[in-house]
């Protein structure tokens, strides 16, 4: 298994994809992206909303989250 990326080179690395996203032609987002889920192992979906600029939300801090039975 690779190594997992920490939250600071994860954040870092989108927002150096992000403008680069925004900006393409259809082949080279398609490029992007695939080189960015490749190397960040998110599923293809949440890494178009990410390098979209969506903001996604964060559980409160302190919340657990419950496990399904």
């Amino acid at each position: 298994m690779g190594k997992r990326m920490t939250t600071s080179t994860r954040d870092e690395l989108i927002e150096a994809l992000r403008n680069r996203y925004r900006k393409a032609h259809r082949r080279d987002k398609t490029r992007i992206l695939d080189e960015f889920v490749a190397v960040s192992s998110y599923h293809r979906k949440h890494a178009i909303r990410l390098l979209n600029g969506e903001r996604m939300r964060r559980r409160p801090e302190g919340s657990i989250r419950k496990a399904c039975l």
